[in-house]
């Protein structure tokens, strides 16, 4: 049995229409929808055994996601990238992405460290916003990892986005999405983007100390 990459099944089909190319393109999501459902198992076997262990479970929730063919197909225009799956994959990493929201900023290098030495999740890029927050103040921890799916005919490494932060950087970009949604930052004034960076920093002390509190009454992890 042989090892595709979702491309390569994409280059045995050669669409002629608009309509055939969205068919292929649900077809090809079928095989992202897989490689999802993966990471989400293993992150679900993780969150038990920790809670069972009794120590603690550091996972608070999960959410994953999938992008619609029609985001999909808008992304691609805007970044003028063919439908072909070759530029689909080199230029939209996050078709197939999974939020993993965790207590503290330790328990996010833990969880990440916990998935990636898995012998079948194969670590592509790691981009830690954490230690090197974004300009505005956004944090987490972004993961392209691949998976192998097993089809009826072929083992398919199928690309998933990871992005692990604690709740308070959950919270804080969350909202920092509903505060600037459907509007351009860059039209935002100066005061008001200031104050959301300076928000960001708030969270990030938050985190900071919420975790020594609990390191003082229960002591570090085990």
């Amino acid at each position: 049995m042989t090892t595709d990459y979702p491309g390569q099944i994409a280059r045995r089909v050669h669409p002629e229409t608009w309509h055939e190319q969205l068919t292929d393109l649900n077809h090809l999501l079928m095989v992202y929808k897989f490689g999802l459902a993966e990471i989400n198992t293993k992150v679900t076997i993780l969150a038990e055994e920790l809670a069972h262990r009794g120590s603690g479970n550091p996972i608070e929730h999960v959410l994953p996601r999938l992008k619609s063919p029609a985001s999909i197909t808008a992304k691609a225009r805007r970044l003028g990238c063919s439908l072909t799956f070759e530029d689909l994959r080199d230029q939209i990493r996050d078709i197939a992405g999974i939020r993993i929201v965790c207590s503290f900023v330790s328990d996010v290098y833990t969880v990440a460290k916990m998935l990636t030495r898995q012998p079948d999740v194969h670590l592509v890029v790691e981009k830690d916003y954490i230690a090197n927050p974004k300009p505005n103040g956004y944090r987490s921890l972004h993961l392209i990892v691949e998976v192998p799916v097993f089809m009826s005919d072929r083992v398919v490494a199928v690309p998933v986005e990871v992005q692990l932060r604690t709740v308070a950087m959950d919270f804080w970009a969350s909202l920092e999405h509903k505060i600037y949604y459907k509007h351009d930052p860059d039209v935002v004034p100066p005061r008001l983007r200031d104050e959301l960076t300076a928000a960001a920093e708030d969270a990030a002390r938050l985190d900071l100390r919420m975790e020594r509190l609990h390191r003082e009454i229960h002591g570090p992890r085990r």
